[in-house]
């Protein structure tokens, strides 16, 4: 294909049935893409790739398919109630909206800014007048927090009780599971929950084709052991995951 651009690749997979915009006749939706018959195949045999490797081959490897509306405790426990949010900045002068963190490590890529705190970046950017990309003026607002997880409401009667939300991720769904994993299938120590399934990102950011996308896949792994095998299980997996990807 010559010098393979983004763009190049994104007509490709749409001429030949592999991905194709989302809501495309309707004038599409950012960061949605729909799988065409080759795509859906060519992603299925992936998740059955990674199924016969992580959980079928593999001794006190179990898998579960966890509904994607869990109680809103689960995370407020996780942390995600609380902390799972992007700090954004608008530019006054053009409206566009950025990513703070982004915006100072694109600036200055020796700053580090995953470390500040929002005081910590809003100094910086007004101490060092911090353009914005799009205009090039130096003229922005307080930072706010966004949220990324999408809220929907449970039930006929809309009020705060029936808030829950799209999961962001699967790994709760194993966490949630343990016990009755380990009960019903008599698992002992050191053993693996395993899922594969859909979730979902209230992204700012806009995608880079099917990079950072609002509904994606995700195939997730847990092993839990014994406190003080964790290092060794853990470096026994990154290379177990490192050949699956080789094979792959």
């Amino acid at each position: 294909m010559g010098n393979l651009t983004m763009d190049k690749l994104v007509n490709y997979c749409k001429q030949y049935g592999f991905i194709f915009q989302g809501s495309e006749i309707y004038g599409g939706l950012a960061n949605t893409w729909d799988y065409g018959p080759l795509g859906s195949r060519l992603k299925n045999n992936i998740k059955d790739s990674w199924r016969k490797r992580f959980i079928q081959e593999r001794p006190n490897a179990y898998e579960v398919d966890a509904a994607i509306l869990m109680h809103p405790r689960v995370w407020e426990a996780s942390g995600h109630v609380a902390s799972f949010s992007d700090p954004l900045i608008d530019c006054k002068h053009c409206k566009s909206r950025q990513r703070t963190d982004n915006l100072i490590d694109d600036f200055d890529e020796n700053a580090h800014a995953d470390g500040m705190s929002e005081e910590e970046m809003m100094a910086y950017i007004r101490e060092h007048k911090v353009p914005c990309p799009k205009c090039g003026k130096s003229d922005w607002t307080d930072i706010r927090q966004f949220k990324l997880m999408f809220e929907t409401k449970r039930g006929v009667v809309e009020d705060g009780k029936n808030l829950v939300y799209l999961r962001p991720e699967n790994a709760q769904g194993e966490y949630v599971n343990f016990l009755n994993v380990q009960r019903t299938m008599r698992a002992k120590l050191p053993f693996s929950i395993g899922q594969i399934g859909k979730a979902f990102r209230n992204e700012i950011t806009p995608g880079n084709f099917t990079f950072r996308t609002i509904e994606f896949e995700q195939m997730e792994y847990q092993t839990f052991c014994k406190e003080g095998t964790d290092s060794e299980l853990y470096n026994y997996f990154k290379e177990y995951g490192k050949k699956y990807f080789m094979d792959l």
